[in-house]
């Protein structure tokens, strides 16, 4: 709570609010396909489309390499013509994508959903517009928990897995499309008139060119920030996206526990999508106070913790055949460190890359978003090949190991080189 308080009097507070809820909103879009892929299957199939694994693979993976890529897009714009105006763009564009989809209704082709999955991307890159913006306002000494609270609007996944599918049960697929449409509209039209720039007072930066994104990319320490986000964040939505699909593989049998019919398959999915839904909370949720204790310890250190915290818990579920409940408990815990490590990774970023903060949150949430898309495909190899997730759950323990090396090779670096000035702790 200190963290909070430390905002008292700095920064503007309504802006930090709007990103927050800008974030959520969209986090809650682009990951909507993945609650709602049994229903839309169902319907391309009375169409007569009856979907290939590899197609659903495709279309659910698609918002979140396009909103990877997109990230350093938005990146640019930010830099270029600032956060609210690339904001703006990128909402109309999830809105017309949104309402698309609602409109086509039932008479939706698997084409024409790659076209949304493609537009939903956008909603999925406005990381790296909320972050920046709410980032500019506020001293290096807050940048933790200030990109903590705006970062935590990745919860909207987890409104995503509580309400998608009981909407689309009483109504109607198409009309969690129309729902959400109708939150972006208003979203946008608070955005608009609450959320501001910060002012060259406030914030210096001079205008980007090409070359100064060439320039980051020559930079080590980008890649050192892309490695770490890309564990960070990228097991977030990695483990959300796959966590309802590895919870009814693994655990269905568990559930009668709970007096559901486990030949009921859908009984199944909402219990998995509700106890999926706990877990990802833990990450979304605790990412401000990853970033609030990264502000007091420092950013490496707090890693060291969150990323050892990770490997255990990983390590154990791979190695142990768990008890359901207990399961459940190990998976919110990798979840809840995760969400406090990309708090903390993005309390380091704008002390190091305050100037191209814009681009710099495209490219980190980039390689997040990339990170992600590979857990996800490793989680699926490891069942295919083996029948079973501990190959997969090993080798991201074995990823997490790599960045408690990368962390030790850095550390004294940072510390003893642009850490001095920096302004907050390393």
């Amino acid at each position: 709570m200190a963290g909070f308080k430390a905002l008292k009097g700095q920064g503007h507070t309504p802006t930090l609010f709007m990103a927050f809820l800008y974030f959520d909103m969209s986090f809650m879009v682009w990951t909507m396909l993945g609650p709602l892929s049994t229903e839309i299957a169902e319907a391309l199939a009375l169409a007569g489309h009856i979907m290939t694994a590899g197609e659903k693979a495709t279309l659910l993976s698609l918002p979140i390499l396009s909103g990877a890529i997109l990230r350093i897009v938005l990146g640019f714009g930010v830099d270029k013509f600032g956060a609210k105006k690339t904001a703006l763009v990128s909402q109309l564009i999830v809105i017309v994508a949104l309402l698309s989809a609602y409109i086509m209704g039932d008479t939706i082709t698997y084409n024409q959903l790659l076209i949304v999955a493609l537009g939903l991307g956008f909603a999925g890159a406005s990381f790296a517009v909320a972050l920046p913006q709410a980032g500019q306002w506020y001293p290096p000494k807050s940048q933790g928990i200030v990109m903590g609270i705006a970062g935590a609007g990745n919860i909207g996944v987890v409104i995503d897995f509580i309400f998608a599918p009981k909407i689309a049960e009483l109504w109607g697929w198409e009309v969690v499309f129309l729902v959400g449409a109708i939150m972006a509209i208003v979203t946008f039209i608070a955005y608009a008139f609450i959320a501001q720039d910060a002012p060259a007072s406030v914030y210096k930066a001079r205008p980007k060119k090409l070359k100064d994104y060439g320039k980051l990319l020559k930079d080590k320490d980008t890649w050192w920030f892309s490695l770490f986000y890309a564990i960070s964040f990228g097991g977030f939505v990695g483990f959300a996206g796959y966590m309802k699909v590895y919870l009814m593989n693994t655990y269905s049998v568990d559930m009668e526990v709970f007096g559901i019919d486990v030949l009921d398959e859908s009984n199944v999915k909402v219990i998995a999508g509700y106890f999926g839904a706990l877990c990802i909370f833990a990450g979304a949720v605790l990412r401000p106070f990853g970033g609030s204790i990264a502000d007091k310890i420092g950013g490496v250190k707090a890693l060291y913790f969150f990323y050892g915290m990770v490997f255990v818990l990983v390590a154990l579920t791979a190695l142990v055949e768990l008890p359901f409940f207990i399961a459940i408990l190990v998976l919110f815990l990798i979840m809840a460190n995760l969400g406090m490590a990309n708090g903390s990774v993005f309390q380091l970023v704008p002390q190091r890359f305050g100037k191209d903060i814009g681009i710099m949150t495209g490219l980190v949430g980039c390689a997040g978003g990339l990170g992600g898309t590979a857990l996800i495909k490793t989680l699926g190899w490891s069942k295919g090949a083996f029948d079973g997730y501990a190959a997969g759950f090993m080798i991201f323990a074995a990823v997490v190991v790599v960045a408690l090396i990368g962390l030790s090779m850095v550390k004294t670096r940072w510390r003893t080189t642009w850490g001095v000035n920096s302004g907050g702790m390393i």
